[in-house]
């Protein structure tokens, strides 16, 4: 009986505890940025990457020089994160579907094949979505007491750094978006803990 009873009192224990418990982050502000609980602040980017095999000799020499020149510029943490998701491929094959009802037998059997190659590479996860981000972050500057001038002062921060990794990778030719929405945040950072429904 004694044993029934520690054993409820670890599972009523183990409930109490929430995700909210378990995430490091504790604030999401309007502006994007994340605070944690450990009095530190990151600022999520989103890179959209060029296709560098497909570049000429010389425009790789280019880009190389200016992906030189943003580990140069960038020397402030950083981290580069590159998420995979399997591609959601039911809208694609019941557009096909649809475009090939009224075709002969051949474009059928030819669409049907189609199909059945998309959905075996799906399958095996060789067709994914990527997206790439890269984190900056800054810590609470634990000297200065008021801590709004604090925040703002990080946030400055953050987006000057922000800036400079825009400039020196829009040479190399990528895109570059800042996630400065506290919604789009959410959804970057649920796309990570919950990748089934991306």
């Amino acid at each position: 009986m004694k044993m029934k009873k520690g054993g409820e009192k670890i599972k009523n224990k183990l409930e109490k505890n929430s995700v909210q418990q378990w995430l490091p982050i504790e604030k999401i502000f309007s502006n994007g940025i994340i605070k944690l609980k450990n009095d530190t602040y990151i600022k999520i980017i989103k890179i959209i990457p060029i296709n560098y095999n497909l570049k000429s000799e010389l425009e790789k020499e280019a880009i190389l020089n200016s992906y030189k020149i943003f580990l140069k510029t960038c020397n402030f943490n950083l981290q580069i994160l590159i998420q995979s998701n399997k591609e959601d491929l039911s809208k694609h094959i019941s557009c096909v579907k649809e475009s090939t009802k009224k075709e002969n037998k051949k474009i059928k059997n030819i669409s049907e094949s189609y199909i059945n190659y998309i959905s075996k590479l799906n399958v095996e996860k060789k067709s994914a979505i990527k997206n790439f981000y890269i984190i900056i972050k800054k810590e609470k500057n634990k000297k200065e007491k008021n801590i709004e001038n604090n925040q703002n002062n990080i946030f400055e921060e953050l987006n000057e750094e922000f800036l400079k990794i825009k400039d020196s990778l829009s040479r190399c030719g990528n895109l570059i978006f800042d996630i400065n929405e506290k919604n789009a945040c959410k959804n970057i950072l649920f796309s990570f803990f919950y990748p089934k429904t991306i």
